[in-house]
């Protein structure tokens, strides 16, 4: 058995791991930009981490919970309360499934659909902050790279 302490242990193996790190980045950006989104939207109720999971799932065209609760690998009943939160917010809205009519999908509101608008051109704020503090050729490669991570996992 190591003498070495499993905190120590952890926090080296964490440090070491490249997913490790690109979490924790996504997380902490994450965390930044909510911060800015509920500053400037103080007269809505605030965005939660939780919330922003759902938006990726979500199709243009709509996605019923199920479907969403299947990809995000939680229950039914968690995703309608996030669901609840983000009609109640304006962002999503439930609409009848033509393909069923006793389904219902999930899609944008017409303000969801600007609020995606408006969060895409804060993370891109976000960008350049991180363009001036790293450099051009630097961002050039971490978006290059990042792409061809993004590409190689899509394909597995």
């Amino acid at each position: 058995m190591s003498s070495q302490p499993i905190e120590e242990k952890l926090s080296k193996r964490k440090a070491a791991s490249v997913l490790q790190l690109l979490f924790k980045t996504a997380r902490l950006g994450n965390d930044l930009a909510l911060e800015r989104v509920n500053f400037q939207k103080k007269d809505t109720p605030p965005l939660r981490p939780s919330h922003t999971s759902l938006f990726p799932h979500i199709d243009f065209l709509g996605t019923r919970i199920t479907d969403i609760a299947s990809r995000l690998g939680i229950s039914k009943q968690a995703v309608s309360q996030l669901v609840d939160d983000l009609e109640q917010r304006g962002t999503l809205e439930r609409t009848p499934d033509p393909l069923d009519g006793r389904a219902k999908l999930v899609t944008y509101s017409k303000r969801g659909r600007l609020e995606i608008l408006e969060g895409l051109t804060l993370l891109n704020q976000i960008e350049k902050e991180l363009e001036q503090a790293l450099g051009r050729r630097k961002m050039h490669v971490f978006r290059k790279t990042l792409s061809e991570i993004l590409a190689h996992f899509e394909s597995s």
